[in-house]
């Protein structure tokens, strides 16, 4: 059956660069197969939808893009389609109308019965050199900007520096803990929102790791610097179990500019033996119960990914989660784990 497809949801108000950004990710995935669902098809202009033609149309295109325009009351439907074996999709991007309300993908989205996908995390995009006047004539736009898991301040380089600094603290007065990204020409990594699909791996449905981010550059340059360079990834392991009340309150007060987190963990609680595969983005959490494999050592493993993530700090507060007592954690500890797992009663 493979793994679950996430699907990311695009946001933003018209000229923010929401299209421009899916063209980047479009020509530098590295072999991901991407299915790009947009909703507004009349008003955008994506190089591959040009191949398409017409609403409802799908074609399968020779760099791996799977493109598709339509209404949203069609989503359920495509992304049956979308989610087919067959198919053969690693992620799925929706690009929202520029005057969509994202709440009501999001709900589409988690609400989605098929087994096969799961919420990949809401990108809002925003015009640095625009804000202003658009959040005064679009006063929802803060609303929006407080439900992202990720917000991309767009068009960076058209705004001074100093001006851009303002703007992030601006926003993330507004958000709180969401991370605050600045991008020029949308050009964000395609390793921060999905897996790339490597030359050597099965074409079958990729969950979200981090491991491997986008690399075309020369490091040998000294003045070469990408935004990008500013993504942080961190790994945790542990061989003893973990405290399932102390992993929920770090993953509910996550660390400054944590944006992704995935791995599995053992809990250290009385008859509980089950591997518990774990999914963050932005603040959306779920943990899925499964079982260890014939022969796998029980060990809790977690990757986290973010922009200026303090990783040190990060790594200590996971090690704070790692049980010491000699006494195993009674089932009510398990509360907060069940809050955050679909499948529980």
């Amino acid at each position: 059956m493979g793994r679950v497809i996430p699907v990311v949801i695009v946001a933003g108000f018209l000229g923010s660069g929401k299209t421009t950004m899916l063209n980047y990710l479009l020509r530098n995935n590295r072999g991901t197969r991407i299915g790009v669902v947009v909703n507004d098809f009349g008003a955008v202009n994506i190089d591959a939808m040009l191949v398409a033609g017409q609403v409802d149309a799908m074609v399968s295109l020779g760099n791996g893009c799977v493109c598709c325009a339509v209404d949203v009351s069609e989503l359920d439907d495509l992304f049956g389609q979308l989610a087919q074996p067959r198919s053969a999709v690693d992620v799925i991007v929706v690009e929202a109308s520029g005057l969509a309300e994202p709440r009501n993908l999001i709900r589409m989205v988690i609400a989605n019965p098929n087994p096969r996908i799961a919420y990949g995390g809401l990108v809002e995009v925003v015009d640095a050199e625009q804000f202003a006047s658009t959040s005064a004539q679009h006063p929802e736009l803060v609303t929006h900007l407080r439900m992202a898991d990720l917000v991309l301040v767009n068009k960076a380089d058209r705004v001074a520096p100093e001006a851009l600094t303002a703007l992030r603290e601006q926003i993330t007065e507004s958000v709180g803990q969401v991370p605050v990204y600045a991008t020029t020409h949308g050009r964000i990594d395609p390793g921060l929102l999905f897996d790339d699909r490597g030359p050597e791996q099965p074409k079958v449905a990729q969950q979200l790791s981090f491991d491997a981010l986008l690399d075309d550059h020369d490091h040998d340059d000294p003045d070469h610097h990408h935004l990008h360079d500013d993504y942080v990834s961190v790994s945790f392991t542990s061989e003893q179990a973990l405290n399932p009340r102390a992993l929920v309150s770090f993953l509910e007060d996550p660390p400054p500019g944590l944006f992704r987190a995935k791995g599995c963990v053992a809990f250290a609680v009385a008859g509980e033996r089950r591997k518990f595969e774990l999914h963050l983005v932005g603040r959306h959490i779920v943990f899925t119960p499964g079982t260890w494999a014939r022969g796998e050592q029980r060990v809790s493993s977690l990757v986290l990914i973010g922009a200026a993530l303090d990783a040190d700090a990060a790594l200590k507060r996971l090690h704070d989660t790692v049980f010491e007592a000699d006494t195993l954690m009674d089932e009510q500890s398990m509360l907060g784990v069940w809050r955050y797992t679909p499948s529980a009663d």
